[in-house]
């Protein structure tokens, strides 16, 4: 992992601000919602002003391990109440229209995909930690250790054991954004247009369609997966809305993926993973309070 680098002469109180979008991506990747990797940042914040500096060697793996530690606990205390939420729980989505912005910046472009967060919410935390620490910022086993309190040797099994489960839930492919664009751009129009053949047409054998509605509105209990099912849902819900739905392109956690809107308002921020080719998984976010930090893109273009 590359360390964050601190302006010459910065320490104590002054550390926190330059580490503040490792720490966040570190939260809200644990975390999956923006409030709870915010009060994760501010809990750590507030041990930080209320530790003695001069005994900290490294300002970096004093916050990391903080703020690991606390997303841990924040996240066994989510899983429980996660239990009773209604249907799937998809991450809360960071939404941009621009790629080259701060929410998608460095800390945050890499393995970020709501598809990825999908299948970290079946770790335990422990789990989840560890993977996150080893595959996406590579911390070396000797801290991924320190940090949870285990042997060297058990981190690398609890990784392993982490990345198999990963592995085993969803296929990777590395797609240009180019050819990632030109897959969701494609799907775009066939659905904005209702062309029922065309929309089939880019989905892959092996798709899965995920969505959430919290019980707030209406979504799918179960993963579906059927092809021909996810192009009938899609044309029967333009024919249903007629000129009142609209769909936009925006970069939901790094990824090109859609917005779709009636009558103005939005109705749900979908994620879409791709083989470069066709589309391998949608993940619709409908519940109002996870897209009530989405601003408005109506007006923009896609």
């Amino acid at each position: 992992m590359t360390t964050t680098a601190l302006p010459p002469g910065t320490h104590g109180s002054d550390a926190f601000a330059p580490l503040r979008p490792r720490l966040y991506a570190i939260a809200y990747r644990m975390l999956g919602t923006r409030a709870d990797a915010e009060d994760v940042l501010q809990d750590a914040w507030l041990r930080w002003h209320q530790t003695d500096h001069a005994v900290v060697q490294s300002a970096e793996a004093w916050l990391v391990t903080t703020v690991t530690r606390l997303a841990i606990d924040r996240l066994r205390a989510a899983k429980v109440e996660r239990e009773s939420y209604v249907g799937w729980w998809l991450p809360e989505p960071l939404v941009e229209v621009d790629e080259h912005t701060p929410e998608v910046a460095a800390e945050l472009a890499s393995e970020l995909s709501v598809a990825l967060m999908w299948v970290l919410e079946r770790l335990s935390a422990e789990e989840r930690a560890a993977f996150l620490l080893r595959q996406v910022f590579d911390r070396d086993y000797d801290e991924i250790a320190a940090l949870l309190g285990k042997s060297e040797v058990a981190c690398r099994k609890v990784v392993q054991r982490a990345s198999e489960r990963v592995q085993e839930a969803r296929v990777r492919f590395d797609v240009s954004q180019d050819a990632h664009r030109r897959v969701v751009e494609n799907f775009m129009r066939a659905a904005q247009s209702g062309e029922r053949d065309a929309i089939q047409a880019l989905l892959a054998d092996d798709i899965e369609l995920v969505g959430d509605g919290g019980g707030k509105v209406a979504a799918f209990l179960h993963v579906v997966r059927d092809v021909s099912q996810i192009a009938n849902l899609y044309w029967s819900f333009r024919e249903q809305q007629s000129e009142r739905i609209v769909y936009r392109t925006a970069f939901i956690n790094g990824q090109l993926g859609l917005l779709r809107y009636i009558d103005g308002k939005l109705e749900s921020a979908q994620a879409v993973a791709t083989d470069g080719e066709r589309i391998t998984g949608i993940y619709a976010v409908r519940n109002p309070d996870k897209l009530a930090h989405v601003p408005d893109f109506l007006g923009a273009s896609s």
